[in-house]
């Protein structure tokens, strides 16, 4: 859009599948209560394991959402994008048709894309030797069906889908690829966020480094003891302002920028400093001062490596005497993986809306070393304006977006 001012990008279009509600209503209506998700693993044997808690999904039915393909074509984590997406679509007014013709993006973020399958089918390898592999489950393991399969369900026609694999900050990665498509004008339309689900690989690695908690997940507490694994997708809808206001769509946010690095320090342990540089490139990319941001949705994983890490590097952007209120919704709906920053960037959009801060939960005492106020257990009435999202990934990838509330006089 060369000569032509940058578009500015809202989200008209919610899409959650989380394990403390399927559907928009019910992930708010959880986020306001403080709900936990945790509760004894049934996704796969867990023998031999000490601790067997994590935050699953066990309601969802990918058959109420999913109408033109056949489910059982689909992965877990693809059911979970495709349904999303269905769900952020009709969340934004809009058909199947609407969308069919005009150019569209659609970038999923993803840690492990479709490894439940794949735990599966190695089982059976093993077991009983791969000429007994079952070839519909080989079928779906291809970690771009995450975003293929949306395109296929809509029927769209003018379409990039790209599976973003940027470990545990992807889904604010495939938020900030739309964003630029949007601002640019390559696109109208943009299907955005994250998708993984519980798989035994990733549970046995965390187990391995002794980051699973026993039974609850306690973000930025000092009697922390790790992370949950969980499972869900998010998908925003985003669409230019001037295209939402000219259909008179409701608005729940507008995507004020974003930042990315990747200082590669070390294959899982955080470093503050990059931490601190990705929010300031994210603040200077959304024109935002830190005095003005209302409320952090962090990271919080609930390790001491992630929380004090990242603390710290909150208060070397926002200082020592004052920063901002910082939440984990990972206290409520586990670690997500590639889901985690989109079900997050989904709680801040909600938040501006509805004009609240959700909890972090299970807390007890606030470690010392991390000094927030991470609004404990009870979600809090604010008249909140500006929301910052913080992703870290292993290896050193940070993404971080913010988000700003609807302007009043936007008609």
């Amino acid at each position: 859009m060369q000569g032509e001012a940058a578009r500015r990008v809202v989200i008209t279009g919610l899409g959650t599948v989380s394990a403390i509600g399927v559907g928009t209503a019910e992930f708010l209506a959880g986020l306001r209560s403080g709900k936990s998700a945790a509760k004894p693993i049934t996704a796969f044997d867990t023998e031999g394991f000490d601790h067997t808690t994590a935050c699953e999904i066990t309601d969802f039915d990918p058959g109420e959402w999913i109408h033109h393909l056949d489910p059982r074509t689909l992965g877990r984590a693809s059911q979970f994008s495709v349904s999303a997406a269905r769900m952020a679509v009709a969340d934004a007014g809009l058909t199947d048709h609407d969308l069919r013709d005009l150019p569209t993006l659609i970038s999923v973020g993803t840690t492990d894309g479709e490894s439940r399958d794949l735990d599966h089918l190695v089982e059976v390898e093993v077991d009983q030797g791969p000429e007994q592999m079952d070839p519909v489950v080989a079928r779906r393991v291809p970690a771009g069906r995450l975003s293929a399969a949306i395109a296929q369900e809509l029927g769209l026609t003018r379409v990039e889908a790209v599976t973003l694999p940027t470990a545990c900050a992807a889904g604010n990665y495939a938020i900030g690829y739309g964003f630029d498509a949007i601002r640019g004008g390559d696109v109208d339309f943009a299907l955005c966020g994250g998708a993984d689900a519980l798989c035994r690989k990733t549970f046995t690695g965390f187990y391995r480094l002794g980051t699973i908690a026993p039974e609850r997940c306690q973000p930025f507490d000092i009697d922390r003891k790790g992370i949950l694994t969980g499972e869900g997708a998010g998908i925003l809808l985003m669409e230019s302002l001037e295209s939402a206001l000219a259909r008179g769509a409701r608005i729940y946010a507008e995507v004020l920028g974003y930042g990315l690095n990747c200082d590669a320090h070390h294959p899982v342990a955080p470093h503050q400093d990059s931490v601190a540089q990705c929010m300031r490139i994210a603040l200077d990319n959304a024109e935002v001062k830190p005095e003005e941001v209302d409320f952090i949705s962090a990271h919080g994983t609930g390790t001491k490596a992630n929380d004090v890490t990242e603390a710290r590097a909150i208060r070397q952007v926002f200082g020592d005497d004052n920063p901002p209120r910082t939440v984990s919704v990972k206290s409520m709906i586990g670690h997500t993986m590639g889901a985690a920053s989109a079900l997050a960037a989904i709680a801040c959009s909600l938040a501006l809306t509805e004009g609240f801060i959700p909890p972090t939960i299970n807390h007890v005492r606030t470690d010392p070393e991390c000094g927030l106020d991470v609004v404990p257990n009870e979600a809090v009435a604010a008249d909140v304006k500006v929301v910052q999202n913080n992703g870290l990934a292993f290896g050193g990838n940070n993404a971080v977006v913010v988000f700003g509330k609807r302007d009043a006089d936007w008609s």
